[in-house]
């Protein structure tokens, strides 16, 4: 005996009274279940009068970039099948005014370009281009007309954002504020503020970008709101689609803050902890502090349609570097697993390169940046110790 859904062979496991019993094999869509009993020879074909119902389910797959067995790869322009390895891609972002162009930052190397046009890889903004360091985050203004990206200039006290205008193509860097140990900078997506960090007391600082286009003001005319805690939080700062709050995700602190904005003086507040437990690392889902984290990287916004209607529509997706994994933090504060770690039957380790299904078999080796296409429901992960982009998408 044999069965068949949607023209593919299906496992039978047991047959019980009149029940038959199987494991739905991947990607049966068209959903026919036949059943054949009997030798080869006289096989008799029973066809059923109803259609499996296949659900298509979210997998993690590689579209591009990388690396041998001993970790050597090239950096180069090319294919996404032919464009080498991709260094360390901390910071994934898409051009607000072209959808096909997602601009991967490297953490201390050049920012690369993927064009899902044409399926390439280009390197259009070099770090010698600006003096950066340390090219950490990428953020554009509301207006999609300028390109902001933050520099880690370490303890130097120089270039910690830069401006670049789509006019010129993105290659005309000029120094938009200058401090030090920057690890950050977004833009208020309602008000069109520019907030910035710096690594040194955990500085959190906010730039009247308005005012610098109307006034041309200088490089060092910008406010300290607060300091979020101590001494050398490495931090970066996710502003939330409504402008109501940010998430402060404290890299090597192992959790994440919430500032709410204050829509009268037009500045965030004091900053307060709604998940992960400051020094403590783990890998735990839970509620608030009950929750464990390891190194945090890039967040994302997602629109939940089970929240309509609701004060906050969205879920933050975010990467873990020390926990191999993708995230969730709901606006309750409750933190889940969504991708990565695998299957500790099949491997103890919770990193590697595998692709499949998001948590039964998909591994990550410390994924850094994060991107999400809204229109089609599409995550792309910069997978750092793997040299590559990886894509979690319906499977095809």
């Amino acid at each position: 005996m044999s069965v068949n859904i949607g023209g593919k062979p299906a496992t039978v496991i047991n047959v019980h009274n009149d029940g038959i019993y199987c494991i739905v094999p991947d990607r049966a869509y068209s959903g026919e279940i036949e059943v054949n009993v009997g030798a080869a020879s006289e096989k008799q074909l029973a066809m059923a009068v109803d259609t499996f119902g296949y659900q298509r389910r979210m997998v993690v797959t590689t579209l591009a970039g990388k690396k041998d067995e001993r970790d050597n790869y090239d950096i180069k322009d090319g294919t996404f099948d032919d464009c080498g390895g991709f260094y360390d891609p901390t910071w994934l972002v898409f051009d607000p005014k072209n959808p096909d162009l997602l601009y991967v930052g490297q953490d201390g190397s050049d920012v690369r370009l993927l064009n899902f046009k044409d399926s390439t890889v280009t390197t259009p903004i070099t770090r010698g281009m600006g003096n950066w360091s340390r090219i950490r985050t990428i953020a554009f203004t509301n207006d999609g007309d300028h390109m902001i990206i933050a520099n880690d200039q370490g303890d130097v006290n120089g270039i910690s954002t830069s401006i670049l205008s789509r006019a010129s193509g993105f290659k005309d860097p000029k120094v938009l504020t200058s401090y030090k140990q920057c690890n950050g900078a977004s833009v208020h997506p309602k008000t069109g503020e520019l907030y910035f960090n710096s690594y040194e007391k955990g500085q959190f600082y906010r730039f009247d970008l308005n005012d610098y286009f109307e006034n041309n003001i200088g490089i060092k005319d910008y406010q300290e709101l607060f300091k979020i805690q101590d001494n050398n939080w490495e931090f970066q700062i996710d502003i939330a689609p409504s402008g109501d709050y940010a998430y402060i995700v404290v890299i090597n602190q192992h959790y994440i803050l919430r500032t709410d904005y204050n829509w009268d003086t037009e500045t965030f507040m004091q900053p307060y902890v709604v998940c992960g437990e400051p020094h403590s690392t783990g890998w735990v889902d839970g509620v608030g502090t009950q929750a464990r984290l390891n190194n945090p990287y890039q967040g994302v916004f997602v629109r939940n349609p089970d929240y309509a209607g609701k004060a906050d529509e969205y879920d933050f997706y975010f990467t873990e570097q020390s926990n191999h994994d993708i995230r969730i933090l709901t606006p309750e504060g409750k933190v889940t697993t969504f991708a990565g770690r695998g299957s500790s039957s099949i491997d103890a380790n919770p990193y590697g390169h595998i692709d499949g299904a998001l948590r039964t078999e998909a591994r990550f080796d410390r994924p850094q940046g994060l991107a999400y296409d809204s229109v089609n429901h599409v995550f792309y992960v910069g997978d750092w110790m793997n040299r590559c982009i990886r894509k979690i998408s319906l499977e095809n």
